[in-house]
């Protein structure tokens, strides 16, 4: 696209910072098992009940001694056994030593465990070979987590890294914040749903699949509406029962300027619009706004184009209404294009690529083929985005571009 086809499109960056002024975190929590809570966002902070470890216990399998037992080349006999979950709690006799395995509870006046690799098991008892420190191979009480401390903010999503960390302080249940409704719907006399016969100019609708899966691994509950023909009146009753389901309502197709494109009309009298159109290539026609009740976004109708923006416009604002306070956006690497590219310059361009080490471990990548906006297999093909400058042309194979890898939503795994 030239130059003169880009009055009134705002960027990326621009629109990401629309919607996210926008995008008031949910406070409604609730109270769920730990075992079913892992890609929920937390509603408070979660603070331990205990001291991780709850008290001191051996690092090794070994030998428990009190420093003061301890002379050179003398044999300590061995006076009882600490176990993990067996403690000693007999009388230890002055000048002996406990013998104690790994994650026992060190008893009580023990100074030091020394691994049983640095001992010597004699007939008189156990002979030490190394230098002993105070304190060594002994775990301490808190040393992990001290109780009553901030274990994870209020915001973090749960995931294999943090919920058996909850797990080890006994906790069965976890706050959470509400998981976001979301109310989706395709509009087109063109679409046909999946597994029904084509009828001569239908295509299937793919993108509300497409919509619905993301949402899904976004941890979202999501009310599926169905495909609204072409008709103001059908469209505009379809917008207002999903405003009175949703916190979310996201629609795929109509958004454009074509003459059955009913949307932008019907939310200007049933909401408020605060963008509609986008410097970016694919998804120039996304649209955000306000329904009396729900946030609205708008998605292009191609399918390329209706992924993408939801990648890079819909996943963010999702985030931060869910309370995900610790959510990123993708990070961006340099790459050295092994393929030619071709751009025209005007609008930020995300293209599919699939990104490589080469041998000397350097980061290349060349694209998926075709890059139309309907070319949905490019998603199947790719591992990542390859995001060129908005003032920038074609791309000739060896310059450096930058990338994007896929997150969880599009990964192929």
């Amino acid at each position: 696209m030239d130059h003169c086809h880009t009055s009134g499109l705002i960027s990326l960056e621009q629109a990401l910072e629309k919607l996210l002024a926008h995008a008031v975190p949910l406070t409604t929590k609730e109270t769920i098992c730990l075992t079913e809570s892992a890609g929920r966002i937390t509603a408070t902070d979660i603070i331990s009940p205990i001291h991780v470890p709850p008290f001191d216990n051996s690092a090794m399998d070994g030998y428990a001694i009190r420093l003061a037992d301890l002379n050179d080349n003398q044999t300590l006999p061995v006076a009882g056994n600490a176990l993990a979950g067996a403690p000693f709690q007999q009388e230890w006799p002055t000048g002996s030593c406990i013998r104690i395995m790994t994650g026992a509870a060190i008893p009580a006046g023990a100074d030091a465990v020394v691994m049983q690799e640095q001992t010597e098991v004699t007939e008189t008892g156990v002979r030490f070979t190394y230098p002993v420190k105070h304190g060594q191979n002994i775990r301490t009480i808190g040393e992990d987590i001290r109780q009553n401390s901030v274990i994870l903010p209020k915001g973090t999503q749960l995931s294999t890294a943090q919920l058996p960390l909850i797990a080890s302080l006994g906790m069965a249940t976890v706050d959470v914040v509400r998981k976001l409704t979301v109310a989706i719907f395709s509009t087109g006399d063109e679409l046909q749903t999946i597994g029904e016969p084509l009828q001569a100019g239908q295509i299937y609708d793919t993108n509300r699949f497409a919509v619905r899966l993301m949402l899904e691994k976004l941890g979202c509950d999501v009310i599926d509406l169905g495909v609204s023909r072409d008709n103001p009146d059908t469209l505009r009753q379809t917008f207002l029962e999903a405003d009175k389901q949703a916190d979310l309502v996201i629609s795929s197709g109509g958004v454009s300027v074509g003459d059955a494109d009913y949307t932008k009309q019907i939310l200007d009298e049933i909401g408020t619009i605060h963008f509609w159109k986008l410097a970016i290539k694919p998804g120039k026609p996304f649209a955000f706004g306000k329904l009396e009740n729900a946030w609205f976004c708008g998605l292009p109708g191609n399918p390329v184009s209706a992924v993408l923006t939801f990648y890079q416009l819909v996943q963010p604002f999702i985030a931060h209404l869910s309370g995900f306070t610790t959510w990123q956006p993708p990070m961006r690497l340099t790459a050295r294009a092994t393929t030619p590219l071709k751009k025209s310059p005007g609008r930020l361009d995300f293209q599919r690529g699939i990104a490589t080490l080469n041998t000397n471990g350097e980061l290349e990548v060349r694209t998926t083929g075709h890059q139309g906006s309907h070319i949905f297999s490019s998603y199947g093909l790719g591992n990542c985005f390859i995001v060129l400058e908005q003032e920038r042309g074609h791309i000739a194979a060896g310059e450096t571009v930058q990338i994007e890898f896929f997150n969880h939503l599009l990964k192929n795994q």
